[in-house]
């Protein structure tokens, strides 16, 4: 296999091993008394990740890869694992919110969302791996709308917990 094929085997298995954990962590918290938020717009924002995969897949597969963007890609992903493992049970791909205080240590003492800021690198950086500048700016300007309506859907679900 190309590097450019193992990269998106890498991509392509990680979002789906991500997907079991989300719906696994989400009904645990369902269970736990949690509830749910912003479920209109998730099918629009799964859609839109799908269709920045398939992107990738069909105009990067045979492109070759540029390291330099790959490091970068890798820095991003120990990023992600401190995500994932700061918010454990409570990570997910929804808005699952329990009536507990907010989760406070790692990245989210820097930041409010900081796996948002990660998903924006990712949308920019996959894509400048396999040269396709294009699909990186389109999905970032895609990305950004997603964003402007999940954040505000987030914030306003979390706001009595602040």
């Amino acid at each position: 296999m190309t590097p450019a094929l193992w990269f998106l085997a890498f991509i392509i298995a990680q979002r789906l091993s991500e997907l079991v954990i989300a719906k696994r962590n989400t009904a645990r918290l369902l269970a736990q008394g949690a509830t749910e938020h912003g479920a209109a717009h998730y099918p629009a924002m799964v859609a839109m990740h799908s269709a920045w995969i398939v992107a990738l897949v069909v105009f990067g597969w045979n492109n070759p890869v540029s390291w330099p963007w790959l490091a970068v890609f890798a820095v991003l992903q120990v990023f992600r694992l401190w995500i994932l493992f700061t918010l454990g049970p409570r990570w997910t791909t929804r808005i699952i919110v329990l009536p507990e205080p907010l989760v406070a240590r790692g990245p989210f003492r820097f930041m409010r969302h900081p796996n948002y800021a990660l998903v924006v690198a990712e949308i920019i950086v996959a894509p400048m791996v396999l040269g396709l500048v294009w699909v990186a700016a389109l999905w970032t300007v895609l990305n950004a709308a997603m964003l402007w309506v999940r954040i505000r859907a987030e914030d306003r679900a979390l706001a009595p917990l602040r």
